[in-house]
């Protein structure tokens, strides 16, 4: 048995991942770079860019680290900084590829497969959450031409119909499975109706993020992430209950709860007229339940966009894609891009 001392996190005076790179930027970078036009940042993977590394992250792919965007990619100024930056910070080694000196563009072309200055349909359907949170997360030490700022804030949210478009196949997504919890409970598998209870559960916390306007993370995040959220105070002690349930009444009345307080969330929004927030039947049997496909409808009503409106209710790739390789990839979002090609086949872009 574990004694509680080997299963818990070691005391430390631990610096975050984020201050560990200013650090370094600011003592051993900044001059390198001082006369030249750049920018500074710590983006892209790693618990520390969505603000969640503690000491545990430190045992591996965790130490100084940044990139520093130049228009000058000769390779002069790299090597000098490479010289620059010491092989140990702070008692943490340099991992290699640690220090990143490349091209806007280029970077993001590949963390994410495209430049943000010539952004698509496409690009916003085909890119995993977790990869836009990993770029509009972290933080800028420096950004002396403004064309990094510019750039997380074209990517900060989706466009307002590719918004409305994403929430309503999320909204569509949760009608597929909100009446399998009471069928599984009535037939006696009780794991069963747990099992799809957590389902749900998580893409309501989705939902959550998407209301809130905020990257949901992949699921190592989610949590903690959702805890930041406003929804997170009402929605997790009903979250709770709904995944710990103990029978099938207790389990229906925490998702209804949860139900109709996203709908009443999405209905605040004014994104369509109002729609009915009321728990209902799942048709004949006694199963209660939202029919949130009607949110759905609702919200693909209002949408205008002709390439958007022609789209089946897949959503964008993180709605149906559930690998961790696809929606965390260690490279670029090239998978994830063809995957959702497939799927939007006729969407433009996608080939």
């Amino acid at each position: 048995m574990l004694s509680a001392m080997s299963s818990s996190e070691p005391p430390s005076d631990f610096l975050p991942g984020i201050e560990l790179s200013r650090y370094c930027y600011r003592e051993f970078l900044a001059p390198v770079f001082g006369g030249h036009p750049h920018a500074a940042a710590l983006l892209g993977p790693g618990s520390e860019v969505l603000g969640f590394d503690t000491n545990r992250s430190t045992d591996h792919d965790w130490g100084p680290r940044l990139q520093v965007f130049v228009t000058d990619e000769s390779g002069e100024l790299a090597a000098r900084a490479e010289r620059a930056l010491p092989r140990e910070v702070r008692g943490h080694p340099r991992l290699p590829g640690a220090l990143e000196v490349t091209g806007l563009a280029t970077w993001f072309g590949a963390r994410l497969g495209f430049d943000p200055a010539e952004l698509t349909t496409f690009d916003w359907l085909a890119t995993p959450a977790q990869l836009l949170a990993e770029v509009t997360g972290g933080a800028v030490f420096h950004d002396g031409t403004g064309e990094l700022t510019a750039a997380r804030t074209r990517l900060s949210w989706y466009p307002d119909q590719v918004w409305r478009y994403i929430l309503a196949c999320q909204w569509q997504k949760i009608s597929e499975e909100e009446a399998f919890p009471g069928r599984c409970a009535e037939t006696g598998d009780e794991l069963g109706a747990s099992v799809v209870a957590a389902r749900l559960a998580r893409e309501l916390m989705r939902l959550c993020f998407l209301l809130e306007r905020r990257y949901p993370p992949y699921s190592k995040w989610l949590g903690n992430a959702f805890a930041r959220l406003e929804l997170a105070r009402e929605l997790a002690p009903v979250l709770h209950s709904a995944t710990g349930a103990r029978d099938a009444g207790e389990r229906e009345r925490a998702l209804a709860s949860a139900y109709g307080r996203l709908a009443t969330a999405q209905n605040a929004l004014e994104l369509t007229e109002p729609v009915d927030t009321a728990i209902r039947p799942y048709h004949a049997r006694p199963y209660r339940v939202l029919h949130a496909e009607r949110f759905a409808d609702a919200l693909l009503a209002g949408i205008t966009d002709p390439q958007l409106r022609g789209l089946s209710r897949a959503g964008a790739i993180d709605q149906y894609a559930d690998d961790p390789k696809v929606l965390v990839p260690q490279g670029s979002g090239h998978t994830a891009r063809a995957i959702a090609a497939a799927v939007h086949p006729g969407l433009s872009g996608s080939r």
